[in-house]
This record gives C-alpha cells, sequence and structure tokens, in this order.
C-alpha cells in the first residue's frame, strides 16, 4: 500500500542547505526533485503554514489568519495568540468550526490515517488535526481519535532544542516509519530546529550552525530508516521548510504608532487592533470605527518601517480575507543587506504583545522577505526525478494535494495542485470568481502579484 512520510525542518531557509553546512539533505538532494521557486503563506509563520500544509488552502479559505490574530467575541475585537494549545477549540465554540475546511488527517480517516510528531508550538501541531481523526503527538499533550489524550506512558516528553527534536525523530522512525504492523498512510515528522536556535542567535553563526548540523543528522536519520523499507517503492518521501529567515534590523510598535496619529484610542484599545506576525502584521478594524479604515491606509502608506500594504480585494493576493474585521496585512520593510556572517536578508519586525521581545541581529519571519520566503522542498518517490531541479514555481499549499495524489485519493477542494502533475510555466492556483466580485488579484503558485491599493515599497 502507497504511504506518505514528511518530514519538515522548521525555518531552514533553502540557501543554507548546501554540503557544508547540511550534508545529509544535499545528499538527499542528489536522489530527489527539487524545487527551486518554492514559497510559503502569508504571514510566513509556522501555525499559519501548519494550518495551510494540512489543509492545502491559504488563509483565506481555512480561516487561520496569523500565529498572532483577532476573532469577533460578543461585539468585540479579540488578540489571540494562535499557539496556545486551546487556541483552535476557543475558535471553534466562536465560529463554529476550528479550521473551515478539511485537513489531511480528516481525509484519510478511513484511508490508512494520518501520525503527526511536532515540536514546534501547541497550535502549530494542533493545526494539523484540531478535530481528532487521527494521532497528534506534542510535548504540550498527545491525542487520538476524538482528540482523546493518549495514556501517560504514551504522551510525547521532549524539550523544544536540538535534543528533544532528536528523541522525537527516534521515537517517529520506531512508531510511524517501522512500525511492527499497520504503518500510517501519512506520518509528518515536524522538527522545532532550526527555528528555536534561530529566534535567539544570529543565521551563519557558530551556535547556529551547530544546531542545523543536528537538525540534518535527524533529517538523516529518517532518510535512513526509509531506506530500509521492504515496501520502500511505494513510499513518497517529502523533505522541507515551512519557511526561511531574515535578521531583525529593529522594532516598530505598530500600536504606540497609531495612538500617536490619533488612529487609535490607547495602546490597548479594541477600535484597531493590531496583530504582530514576526517582520509581518495583521490590522483589524471594528465595525463601528469603519470609517476610520480609510486614513489607517493613508497613515501605513506613508511610513518608512512599511515595506507593502494590502487592503480590501488586495488582501486576496496573499491569500487571505476580511474576516472578523481584518483591514490591512503589512509586510515590514526588508533589505538583502547581510549579516555580520554574511547572510543575507534583514526586516523589521512589528513588536509583539505580552512582552515578547526580537533579539536585534538574530532572525524572525512572517513577511514577504527574499529569505522568509524561501523554504526549500525535495521529494523522492513515484512521479518524480531523482536528481532534478525543478525550476516551475511550487507552493506550500501543493504538498496536500501532492500527498492525497500519491495515495490514489481524490484531490478536490484545495488551493494547491499535485506537484506530480505539475505543467510547464505558472500554475493559477485560484481565480478572481473564487475570491468574489471585484476582487481583482490573482494568487498564483509564485507565492503573490506584489499589488496594493496603499503602498508598496519593496524595490
Amino acid at each position: 500500500m502507497p504511504r506518505t512520510i514528511l518530514v519538515i525542518l522548521d525555518g531552514l531557509r533553502r540557501d543554507l542547505v548546501t554540503p557544508q553546512t547540511t550534508p545529509r539533505l544535499a545528499a538527499f538532494a542528489d536522489r530527489s526533485e527539487q524545487f527551486a521557486a518554492h514559497r510559503t503563506v502569508f504571514p510566513s509563520c509556522t501555525r499559519v503554514v501548519s494550518a495551510s500544509l494540512a489543509t492545502g488552502c491559504h488563509p483565506a479559505r481555512h480561516g487561520l489568519q496569523g500565529n498572532t490574530m483577532a476573532l469577533m467575541e460578543n461585539g468585540r475585537l479579540v488578540r489571540h495568540d494562535a499557539g496556545h494549545p486551546d487556541f483552535l477549540q476557543h475558535k471553534r465554540r466562536v465560529t463554529g468550526r476550528a479550521l473551515a475546511v478539511p485537513t489531511l488527517a480528516e481525509c484519510l480517516t478511513d484511508s490508512g490515517g494520518a501520525v503527526i510528531f511536532s515540536n514546534v508550538s501547541p497550535g502549530a501541531a494542533y493545526a494539523h488535526d484540531p478535530d481528532g481523526f487521527g494521532r497528534v503527538y506534542h510535548r504540550a499533550g498527545s491525542f487520538g481519535r476524538g482528540r482523546v489524550p493518549l495514556p501517560q506512558d504514551e504522551q510525547l516528553r521532549v524539550t523544544l532544542d536540538a535534543e528533544g527534536d532528536r528523541a522525537m525523530t527516534e521515537r517517529f522512525i520506531r512508531e510511524a516509519v517501522l512500525p511492527q504492523s499497520d504503518p500510517p498512510a501519512l506520518a509528518v515528522l515536524w522538527l522545532g530546529e532550526p527555528d528555536a536556535t534561530q529566534h535567539i542567535l544570529p543565521m551563519g553563526s557558530p551556535g547556529h550552525l551547530a544546531v542545523l548540523e543536528q537538525a540534518d543528522r535527524n533529517a538523516g536519520r529518517v532518510i535512513d530508516a526509509v531506506a530500509t523499507l521492504a515496501d520502500r517503492d511505494d513510499v513518497l518521501l517529502l523533505i522541507g521548510s515551512d519557511h526561511g529567515h531574515q535578521t531583525v534590523a529593529g522594532v516598530i510598535d505598530i500600536d504606540e504608532e497609531l495612538v500617536a496619529a490619533g488612529l487609535k484610542e490607547s495602546t490597548d484599545s479594541t477600535d484597531v487592533v493590531v496583530a504582530s506576525n514576526g517582520t509581518s502584521a495583521l490590522l483589524y478594524v471594528h465595525p463601528d470605527f469603519v470609517a476610520r479604515t480609510p486614513l489607517v491606509g493613508d497613515f501605513l502608506a506613508n511610513q518608512e518601517w512599511v515595506d507593502t500594504v494590502l487592503d480590501g480585494s488586495a488582501l486576496a493576493s496573499v491569500g487571505q480575507s476580511r474576516d472578523h474585521g481584518l483591514a490591512f496585512a503589512v509586510s515590514m520593510r526588508a533589505s538583502e543587506e547581510h549579516n555580520a556572517y554574511g547572510v543575507a536578508g534583514t526586516s523589521l519586525v512589528a513588536e509583539r504583545a505580552g512582552g515578547k521581545a526580537d533579539i536585534l541581529g538574530s532572525g524572525q519571519h512572517g513577511g514577504l522577505g527574499a529569505g522568509e520566503q524561501a523554504p526549500f522542498l525535495m521529494i523522492e518517490g513515484t512521479g518524480f526525478r531523482r536528481g532534478a531541479v525543478r525550476q516551475e514555481p511550487s507552493c506550500i499549499v501543493d504538498i496536500a494535494p501532492t500527498i492525497l495524489a500519491h495515495l490514489g485519493l481524490p484531490v478536490s477542494g484545495m488551493d494547491g495542485r499535485p506537484l506530480q502533475a505539475a505543467q510547464e510555466g505558472p500554475q493559477w492556483l485560484r481565480s478572481n470568481d473564487d475570491f468574489g466580485p471585484g476582487e481583482d488579484v490573482l494568487l498564483t503558485a509564485a507565492g503573490r502579484s506584489r499589488v496594493t491599493s496603499a503602498v508598496n515599497r519593496s524595490p
């Protein structure tokens, strides 16, 4: 029976996959098909990407708008950290659905099932299967069918570091890659490194390179295990990342900027709500203050800390919708400058709520910067060419339909397409009609058209 094994190294950008930094991945590239123009979604944040990968859809369809986002609750805009273990269950109570479209776990309920091991935030891990159709293992709590907590001796007891990733990888191999019986149709391993380290150390620094080496070894452990399978020809092995990183060049408090401009009552008011997503931000305007929206747009258009602003129908160009009063998507100013270790790409970040601080010179992500929009993807198995490099654009949302196609299951209702059947040239993922009247910005597999009704400062 066909099987799929997916390994994600969180935050590893494509240009850092080299024979020197990641020898096992570089060797795997020689026997798999690489995707040289692979892109992620917006915001380029793990919780959003997890939902997009699991559903094959952009946030406009699945409804998880950001790592931080707002929900309209009892007439008020309430900002939430989507990484909280209970966020998706809360979102179900507020909106009726945790995610608005089916996940791979749901699609595979009666077709071999899905098992997910994840060492990132709880919200990102649970976005793969918020409704309990398969099994999800995470250090904050592991669940089986119906989201019933697994017995204590089956819980995942790991730390968010390279050693925790190694322990999780070894268990993943034993239970999901080389089980004694009934392997799942889909086995997902989502490593927390190198992302966790990149948020505290400069990319290219000795400490960062050491963690890259360890993450590479974990990927190599899975590669070696898959190679021993008797049914190897039936296995599709995908190894990639969810996003890259930019170097933090400065921090902007958007709430304070809006208050100073007279466009927000106070930093804690809910007339205009700012949801920081690292190097991007989502701005929500309460319906009672919708007349203020053009003024906020004009203000953003004239800020030097802004690279790109998208509002109204232009939100569709980054796969977002106007749900819950979302009025603006902002990508912070980025450059191609190098950090102290020669890694290109810097960005400003939007200050986070709750006292969480970004470290100048370390990594961050969330926006449209070149580094954060350059995850890697390699696929080995039926339908993919050994040692080939595909130049046609691909996107994170293509992974779910690719998995379903390999498993011989129907692919429908997704924004992505099976990569086994990719055609030459750009592929339209959605049309104008899918987003409604007057929304004239098309979303492509290349990522996005950099169109805005407010401002675009990108060169």
